[in-house]
């Protein structure tokens, strides 16, 4: 692994501590490192001239991989940057949960040394695309078109593959991947869905109607949405950082998008050892140091 960008949330000094500390272990097997120029000033000055300064859309000609100090928005940041570029990711978790940031930083000399000798496995992730007028807007994790400035419930009308589903009238809608199936989906009673699954997951946010509940429909369908607010306007986010304003009316048409997002992951563990980690998914109380699970593979 020679050339290395390191993408950061420069709102974390915690993440400014991490990547000084990383850029000692990645000089130490010769990789060269670049960071956006902004950041240069605030490293250590014996880092200060190792890095090469560069954008972090220049980083798409110049990286064999990017690593991401931060959260799962900086990973979320990054994922979208990278989009176009066959370019994996190893996201580094100076944050709180980690779900994408996977890599901790307690254990960071061991990843970034098993990350230097290959010991790691890549994974593809698949992102939704809507089209905005002439932009096209990208989500890894979850489209959200919610109210808007009023506490009143918003109706969207739904369809999949033009084939009506219903009026739905909530608080909102989330269309998610299985990567954003951990996050906000999974808060308003969506199911966790492993990533591989191919399937898109539409679920409700605070549902006016007690029948209305999560439906998941293959990844290869079309999602079409039309907005009534009664304040005329709703929101339509992605992946909780880019968001527009979406009139009564409008269609918004949501589908899977060629793109994918390649992602690092640890070589020993599995996508059922993350959440029971995160989210204590399926753990016995009666599980001890005498009887581990995590890294349990049936023989």
């Amino acid at each position: 692994m020679k050339n290395i960008g390191i993408f950061e949330n420069n709102g974390k000094p915690e993440a400014i501590k991490w990547i000084d500390y990383s850029l000692g272990i990645l000089r130490s097997y010769g990789s060269e490192c670049a960071v956006r120029p902004a950041l240069v000033n605030l490293l250590d000055k014996n880092n200060r001239d190792y890095v090469k300064p560069l954008t972090h859309e220049e980083f798409e000609k110049f990286a064999d991989v990017v690593i991401s100090f931060g959260g799962d928005g900086t990973m979320l940041s990054a994922s979208r940057i990278m989009l176009r570029s066959d370019i994996p990711i190893m996201g580094i978790n100076v944050g709180k949960l980690g779900f994408l940031a996977e890599f901790s930083v307690n254990q960071l000399d061991k990843s970034l040394n098993d990350l230097m000798r290959g010991n790691y496995r890549v994974v593809d992730r698949t992102v939704l695309e809507t089209d905005f007028g002439d932009e096209k807007i990208f989500s890894l994790n979850d489209f959200v078109i919610e109210k808007k400035d009023s506490s009143r419930m918003i109706t969207l009308d739904g369809y999949v593959n033009d084939h009506f589903i219903g009026s739905l009238r909530a608080d909102g809608l989330i269309i998610t991947t299985p990567t954003g199936s951990t996050a906000y989906s999974l808060s308003c009673g969506g199911p966790i869905i492993t990533p591989a699954t191919e399937v898109i997951c539409m679920t409700p946010i605070s549902p006016h109607s007690l029948t209305l509940r999560p439906l998941v429909i293959p990844d290869s369908s079309e999602v079409v949405l039309v907005v009534n607010s009664p304040t005329g306007d709703a929101s339509l986010v992605a992946d909780g950082q880019i968001s527009k304003t979406v009139k009564n009316g409008d269609k918004v048409k949501i589908r899977k998008s060629d793109a994918k997002v390649k992602l690092i992951k640890p070589l020993e563990s599995s996508y059922f050892d993350l959440i029971r980690a995160k989210l204590l998914w399926a753990v016995n109380v009666v599980d001890s140091e005498n009887n581990p699970i995590e890294g349990r593979i049936l023989e």
